[in-house]
């Protein structure tokens, strides 16, 4: 299938006509008739029914021509970008969990470059979101943790979407509060002590057992709310003395006022966890500089984090 059959096609449903189709195009008949023909060949489809009245679309074909249509338009944008005129803006996408540092490394990596020649995007979003961003390229590095909880599910998933983990960093679990929380003033929190708060945790969508973005999230919380976005989560776990489980790994002059984290203590039938935190890329990609440089970010923004929160193995 070539551009130029694609473009025949689209031309002829919307003259409805073989003849007004081959005028616009600037062709004889014959020539439309049979670069059409061997189209539906080629495709194995009957595309157009001709009548004594013009021609018809057939519901194959319909759909047929949706699709063709889709990607006949990405091709024309993308042609009026690349003229001497064009508008063409380098992308560079991060898709990622709700990480103080992979904002801070996102922010100090952009100021090095010139935005109106760059088209960034970050991206906070669901785990599955972000595995999908990066399998299909709409993001070039994603960042989450994988636990043992976890890690089976995850695995499969990146498999099927043709990711590979890169390792940053391995934490235990903390407990993020307000910092007026009864229990903010605690050398450490157990279980128990949390059963009479609410649980605040990021919404996942359907089949989210294993996509959780908080770690412990194979416990059961006896209340628990589940929220979209940070700004929410931030007012509800002050206004509701609510709680959520983390990696302990904030970052000052992004992280809100007034809130703290306290180390998680785990019993027999809640213990602890380890989460490792790293980034995903797609298999077999080159990353790109800015990508490297993103990395490199990352790299001097944990280097400056509390070290109480690593776990050493």
């Amino acid at each position: 299938m070539t551009l130029q059959q694609v473009l025949y096609a689209l031309t002829i449903e919307e003259m409805g006509s073989m003849n007004k189709a081959a005028e616009k195009l600037y062709i004889v008949q014959p020539t439309l008739t049979s670069a059409i023909q061997e189209l539906e060949n080629e495709v194995g489809l009957t595309i157009f029914m001709r009548t004594n009245k013009g021609v018809i679309v057939t519901p194959e074909g319909q759909e047929f021509l949706d699709d063709i249509r889709g990607f006949y338009r990405q091709y024309d944008i993308v042609m009026q970008k690349y003229k001497d005129e064009g508008t063409y803006k380098r992308k560079f996408g991060v898709s990622t969990q709700h990480y103080t540092f992979a904002v801070r490394a996102f922010i100090d990596m952009a100021k090095e470059y010139d935005m109106n020649q760059f088209d960034f995007a970050l991206r906070e979003t669901t785990t599955y979101n972000i595995i999908k961003d990066v399998s299909s390229l709409k993001s070039e590095i994603g960042v989450l943790y994988i636990s043992e909880h976890n890690r089976k599910a995850l695995n499969k998933l990146f498999n099927e979407h043709s990711v590979e983990f890169h390792p940053l960093i391995k934490c235990r679990a903390f407990v993020y509060l307000w910092g007026e929380h009864p229990l903010a003033q605690k050398e450490y929190i157990t279980f128990d002590d949390l059963k009479d708060y609410p649980c605040l945790s990021f919404e996942q969508g359907e089949n989210s057992e294993f996509l959780a973005e908080e770690i412990l999230s194979e416990n059961i919380y006896p209340q628990t709310v589940r929220v979209t976005d940070r700004s929410t989560m931030l007012n509800l776990v002050r206004a509701m003395n609510g709680y959520t489980l983390c990696s302990g790994i904030v970052w000052g002059d992004l992280n809100s006022d007034g809130y703290v984290v306290v180390p998680y203590k785990g019993d027999e039938e809640n213990p602890n966890s380890v989460m490792e935190i790293g980034y995903i890329t797609k298999k077999n990609s080159v990353m790109s500089k800015i990508g490297e440089q993103y990395l490199e970010e990352i790299d001097i923004a944990l280097s400056q984090i509390d070290k109480s929160v690593i776990y050493e193995e």
